[in-house]
């Protein structure tokens, strides 16, 4: 439905610095200045794709409230029917969306206007067959019995609701990212070992199915380091848009430190002509000075947890990978990630990072959207990872008695 070579706006992007104080007037000026409405038909009901990475809040990490609200504002403003507007969440599988539309105050903003929801993962939606017009680099291969997307999805035009940060998988997330949680089910896992040229490939359908495509992307807060989850919150005050989800992500790599041509799926869609991925050929609508900023993220770091999964995607442990990841045995990386990620890393590394954050004016700008509501529930206990700890130490313990017991009897 649309034209990767000829749509409006392509490689161009809008960049703007911005405040508490001014953030939803300035999306608005930013959304103007990329003439979105040429991009997203009225007619047409628009998918405002959330971005989740946590079902906690963490600054960085997942759609702002005030991107969400600026956005809803904007249309709103401009002649968009409410009931034409509908927020799209995905949960995966270590993230709960419908936990974190509460606690990043999602839902809280689309009550306020009004908006109803899409919970991909519902059983009421309707999966199919997508049959491509062109061919894939990789999905019909990993998906060989078929590429199943949301109905839902199909002629409608999407908005997407990224935040600017480093991935551990994919070097930097963005607006071509995004599309990633909504049109795929949750065996999306499997394509981890083929990220990049999966999300070329998203991007492709994409631009098949739907009548409009969209991007407002965060950078109130940006995150460096082992993302989407465990990074370095910093305050950047920037907010950009754009028509071309390729574009915008290479400009959000540039800002960040890092050379977008470097990064496979950025170069692969570029060289494929789905969008404008070379920073030289990108026209700047707005702070030409911001966009030449390098805030020098580190973007190739690891926790344990990604360390152990590239293993199985990319080394020792690749043979391993169907059998691992794809067999009765996938529960085990789903609850070693919550383990991480929820009962260690949150509690003893990033509920100092996040508490430190709420107190800038950010911080109390998103409290301000709090309205009584409590600040990411029991994520700081620390009493369960070591209760996990102490039950683990205890059967290591009793297996080693096991063991040695066994090998008395054996040797008297």
């Amino acid at each position: 439905m649309i034209d990767a070579k000829n749509f409006n706006g392509r490689g161009q992007v809008a960049i703007l610095r911005t405040r508490p104080e001014t953030v939803l007037d300035d999306y608005y000026k930013l959304m103007r200045l990329c003439d979105y409405e040429k991009n997203l038909p009225q007619q047409n009901d628009t998918l405002l794709k959330i971005n989740i990475s946590w079902q906690i809040w963490y600054p960085a990490c997942s759609t702002t409230p005030w991107q969400l609200d600026g956005v809803i504002r904007t249309l709103l403003h401009d002649g968009y029917a409410r009931e034409k507007l509908i927020a799209a969440h995905n949960s995966t599988v270590v993230v709960d969306a419908k936990e974190g539309a509460v606690n990043n105050r999602h839902k809280l903003v689309q009550e306020h206007y009004g908006i109803r929801d899409l919970y991909t993962q519902d059983a009421s939606v309707e999966w199919v067959d997508y049959q491509p017009k062109q061919p894939l680099a990789v999905l019909d291969k990993i998906f060989p019995d078929g590429i199943f997307i949301p109905k839902a999805f199909i002629g409608k035009n999407v908005l997407h609701l990224p935040t600017m940060k480093t991935h551990v998988f994919t070097t930097l997330t963005g607006a071509m990212k995004n599309a990633f949680g909504g049109l795929l089910d949750e065996n999306r896992h499997w394509t981890h070992a083929n990220i990049h040229d999966t999300l070329v490939d998203l991007l492709q359908i994409q631009q098949d199915i739907h009548t409009g495509i969209f991007c407002v992307m965060d950078g109130t807060f940006a995150g460096e380091g082992p993302g989407p989850r465990a990074m370095r919150p910093y305050i950047k005050n920037t907010i950009m848009a754009s028509s071309d989800p390729v574009a915008i992500d290479a400009m959000s790599a540039k800002i960040m430190g890092i050379d977008p041509l470097r990064v496979r799926f950025i170069r692969h869609a570029h060289e494929r002509g789905l969008g404008v991925g070379d920073p030289r050929e990108i026209k700047i609508l707005g702070d030409a000075q911001l966009a030449e900023e390098n805030w020098h993220f580190e973007h190739d770091q690891d926790t344990f947890a990604s360390w152990g999964q590239k293993q199985i995607y990319h080394g020792a442990l690749k043979p391993l990978e169907e059998p691992l990841l794809r067999s009765s045995l996938v529960p085990w990386s789903y609850a070693a990630s919550n383990i991480y990620h929820n009962l260690y890393w949150y509690p003893f590394v990033g509920a100092k990072r996040a508490d430190m954050m709420l107190n800038t004016a950010w911080g109390q700008k998103f409290l301000q959207y709090s309205e009584g509501l409590p600040f990411n529930p029991g994520a700081s206990d620390k009493k369960r990872f070591t209760a996990l700890a102490l039950l683990g130490a205890a059967a290591v313990g009793a297996l080693s008695m096991g063991l040695y017991s066994a090998s008395r009897r054996a040797n008297s």
